[in-house]
């Protein structure tokens, strides 16, 4: 059995996710501020959820440090976590840029570098980052700057994970999600076409399918999970 961490597990894709890897039967370890999304887990026995501020570089390497010493091996980590704000150059401020680099950025390092080097340790692991269009299409991060600016690092914090563990079994990966279908995202854009959208069962099986041996060929890789949108 594998054991997975996945941060931002009560959202909207991590709660699916979350049931996605238990049905695949993976021991999961989930990390939110609360589990309202998440009572179905606790009919699984490879299940277990923490609370944790993921900004707080102390706490995070209090946490992972205890966790790879009571599990022994974490297998890999999906970054969840993350938040989103609008704002073009002229209304982003220090303050929103700081903001964002903490919730889309800190929110991942701070775990994830403890991670990689246990990972290079055991010559196995899999770091799943959640991305988004804006860095790729900087056309689109004009009206959402200091988010785009936080995405952006965490694009080439994997380039740089990937050239150090070049030779070795861990990966480090870009799932770049398209327009998700959820709740909040038709309660805002409610004349936009659903259907064009990408579910999060779909972003959870891309994340399964990266911490399978299905994908043990495959190095620096950025996945674009953009529905027909």
């Amino acid at each position: 059995m594998k054991t997975i961490l996945i941060t931002g597990a009560n959202g909207n894709l991590g709660a699916v996710t979350v049931r996605k890897f238990l049905d695949a039967g993976y021991k999961v370890i989930a990390i939110a501020r609360s589990g309202s999304e998440l009572g179905f887990a606790s009919e699984y026995k490879n299940f277990e959820l923490h609370q944790l501020d993921l900004a707080d570089e102390n706490a995070a390497s209090s946490f992972i440090t205890e966790a790879i010493s009571l599990y022994g091996t974490i297998h890999g980590a999906l970054f969840l976590a993350g938040g989103f704000a609008m704002g073009d150059v002229s209304k982003t401020s220090g303050t929103d840029l700081k903001k964002m680099i903490s919730l889309n950025f800190e929110t991942a390092f701070y775990l994830s570098k403890i991670l990689f080097q246990h990972m290079l340790q055991n010559n196995y692991g899999r770091l799943v980052f959640i991305g988004a269009r804006a860095p790729l299409k900087v056309e689109q991060g004009i009206s959402a700057v200091a988010y785009t600016l936080s995405k952006s690092l965490l694009f080439t914090y994997t380039e740089i994970l990937n050239a150090e563990a070049k030779g070795k079994n861990v990966t480090a990966s870009m799932v770049v999600p398209g327009t998700i279908d959820t709740k909040s995202n038709r309660a805002s854009m409610h004349n936009a076409d659903y259907t064009k959208w990408v579910s999060p069962d779909a972003i959870a099986n891309v994340m399964e399918f990266i911490c399978s041996d299905k994908s043990l060929p495959l190095r620096e890789a950025v996945y674009k999970v953009y529905g027909d949108a």
